[in-house]
């Protein structure tokens, strides 16, 4: 994330309303997004003990249509979408041929044999150049897959998150939208309802209940603005980025990418190989397995951990892919890949500008629903 200066940048529906309310802009993935509006350590600890709205209308909704939209999804993704029931969502990798990472994303199953996928705002267009692509080819004996795919880029995303989420939201629903504050009030974590042009997902990245909301572009700051003034709390993605990392959630480009297996980053999980399905980069990843482990880290010395740092292990070194401060456990954390071998309870050591500080190797998550794990 960078300062932002360019006027080239994309902005969200709610762009406007960010600037009025004086958040600091960076340059997020061609996007002008709030770092944060004030104070990052509050809006963390208003996640964590309250409730927090973060505006994710960068990242892009698809939707997937066609006869064989679920042929074509179970060949395009690592995990299964046919074990989804209606309403149900996914956590999945996009892989390439050789069994990189080329997107992570979450895939809810839709009625009358649709899906919708949520893809990060930086690969959004290779994304679906490499989707489209796929259909075209088609796989195995299917010379081409009918399927559609929509790219909505009418719609904005709300994310509310915190233990206080799902009651304000509700509230704020109910006001404009009360259909889809019923459906929200029956959902369970990881389900889905659409209703209408509104669709409510109890999903989310901080590692807190909570909600995602897609909904018409210009109807966004209406229910933006009825939310704060439910009590719910804007933060940026400064606070976003320290509560995912608690949460032990990959960023894409940081802890994954083209060029890492989903089985060198914690994400075997994800890999659904309990049929003979031929996913794309199958192949790579029954032939190279898992080559590296990813461990959680916790500095036990003064100092902040961040990303490409050095650590240093019985087994050999590896490195930081994600690190920050820990405003919820007082001290640094960070997400590491590391030789195969390295345990939960070993000593290690990281390269401090220069300094080799002890470590530890933790589990992960660090923090879930505001409970330390660590």
């Amino acid at each position: 994330m960078t300062e932002a200066t360019s006027a080239e940048l994309a902005r969200t529906p709610l762009y406007a309303w960010h600037v009025r309310a004086g958040a600091r802009m960076v340059d997020f993935g061609g996007w002008l997004m709030p770092l944060s509006y004030g104070s990052q350590l509050e809006e963390h600890h208003a996640v964590r003990r309250h409730a927090g709205l973060f505006d994710v209308s960068h990242m892009r909704v698809l939707d997937i249509d066609g006869t064989q939209a679920q042929s074509f999804l179970r060949v395009l993704l690592a995990n299964d979408v046919a074990k989804l029931a209606q309403g149900q969502a996914l956590y999945s990798c996009m892989l390439g041929e050789a069994g990189g990472v080329i997107d992570d994303l979450i895939v809810y199953a839709q009625p009358a044999g649709r899906y919708r996928l949520v893809v990060n705002a930086g690969t959004a267009e290779k994304d679906v150049a490499w989707m489209r692509a796929l259909a075209a080819r088609g796989a195995g004996e299917c010379e081409r897959f009918d399927v559609t795919i929509q790219v909505r880029e009418d719609l904005a995303i709300l994310a509310v998150q915190g233990p206080q989420a799902l009651a304000l939201t509700h509230a704020a629903l109910a006001r404009r939208y009360p259909q889809a504050a019923q459906a929200l009030a029956g959902l369970k974590p990881f389900w889905a309802a659409t209703l209408g042009d509104v669709f409510v997902a109890r999903t989310g990245y901080t590692g807190e209940d909570g909600c995602e909301i897609a909904l018409p572009a210009d109807q966004a700051e209406a229910l933006w603005s009825a939310l704060v003034d439910a009590g719910v709390r804007p933060c940026g993605l400064g606070a976003r980025d320290t509560l995912r990392l608690e949460a032990g959630m990959a960023l894409w480009g940081q802890d994954i990418d083209e060029q890492v297996s989903p089985l060198d980053a914690g994400l075997a999980w994800t890999v659904d190989m309990k049929t003979e399905r031929a996913f794309i980069g199958r192949r790579a990843l029954e032939q190279n397995g898992q080559s590296h482990a990813f461990v959680g880290i916790k500095l036990l010395d003064k100092g902040v951990l961040r990303a490409h740092q050095c650590v240093s292990t019985a087994q050999g070194e590896g490195e930081i892919t994600s690190g920050s401060f820990s405003p919820t456990l007082g001290f640094a954390i960070g997400m590491a890949r590391v030789p195969l071998g390295a345990r939960v309870g070993d000593r290690v050591s990281v390269d401090v500008r220069g300094k080799a500080l002890p470590a530890q190797v933790v589990n992960m998550p660090f923090v879930r629903h505001g409970k330390a794990l660590v």
